[in-house]
């Protein structure tokens, strides 16, 4: 379980590809705190660290989730963002996120606003939505979506959002994961249900 509020920003250390497996190997300043078998959210995706060193730890993502999210596109400098599991206690200041991300979508535009950006988002039709001032995570960061649309949606970027997460690396072609609500899946799945 995780909040979509980043801790920290990692840069990618090394790729190693194991048959169907990509080990990630990830430079971060809370790696001395990190634990075997910990799980840590990489632009939203949850992973398990298997490896650590003094300024490195490695996860492993799978074939299944090398397919449904951004990991895929991963090179050896990139800047991901971390988050490590909430702590019982905590007070949940983004939304609930699990870690499991949906699918992916491309930024369509940026709109520098003189003070903080827009972003567009368009995705495919897989019986996912956002509402306006719903909740997503993009990247693993938890956003209020400002403009919603069917397969598109924007929302609004503050500067301490854009420098402290990998916003700042954004384009437009940029392909990002998405987590849609947890509460609105369920309540889509109980209307389809219902028309059944």
């Amino acid at each position: 379980m995780f909040t979509g509020i980043i801790e920290e920003l990692g840069k990618v250390a090394n790729l190693e590809l194991e048959k169907t497996n990509l080990h990630i190997t990830v430079e971060s300043p809370f790696t001395a705190e990190l634990q075997i078998d910990q799980s840590v959210a990489h632009n939203g995706v949850c992973l398990t660290v298997i490896a650590l060193t003094e300024k490195t730890y490695t996860v492993t993502a799978i074939e299944e989730t090398l397919e449904k999210t951004s990991l895929r596109k991963l090179e050896i400098g990139n800047v991901i963002n971390l988050e490590r599991c909430t702590k019982i206690g905590s007070r949940l200041d983004g939304h609930i996120v699990q870690g499991h991300v949906d699918q992916t979508a491309k930024c369509i535009a940026i709109e520098n606003t003189d003070g903080s950006w827009f972003y567009t988002f368009e995705y495919e039709e897989k019986g996912n939505i956002t509402v306006e001032k719903g909740s997503i995570t993009i990247n693993g960061v938890s956003l209020t979506v400002v403009d919603s649309k069917d397969n598109q949606f924007s929302v609004a970027i503050i500067p301490f959002t854009h420098e402290h997460t990998n916003f700042h690396t954004l384009e437009v072609g940029s392909l990002v994961n998405l987590e849609f609500d947890i509460i609105g899946k369920y309540v889509a799945k109980l209307i389809q249900l219902q028309k059944t």
